[in-house]
């Protein structure tokens, strides 16, 4: 990694503000009934979530699962009902 990024001055186009809809990591620890599934995460998101986790004195998964649950929680008032 001893290449030097160059960065320019470029217009970027047309952007579209997102809102910020997930919770922080302080907000990802409560209970709530669950349902054990296996799944293959990266491993850069596994030690993300280890590492805020010890910072709060939470569990990884359960702040995964309740990230999981906040999209979930948003598509349901977005999407159109059926």
């Amino acid at each position: 990694m001893s290449r030097k990024i160059n960065y320019t001055d470029e217009p970027l186009g047309n952007l579209k503000v997102v809102s910020d809809f997930l919770p922080s990591p302080e907000q990802l620890a409560f209970r709530e009934e669950t349902v054990k599934v296996t799944i293959s995460l990266s491993k850069k998101s596994i030690d993300f979530f280890k590492s805020e986790a010890g910072k709060h004195h939470t569990q990884y998964q359960r702040m995964i699962r309740q990230l999981i649950d906040a999209y979930v929680d948003n598509q349901k008032e977005t999407l159109p009902k059926r």
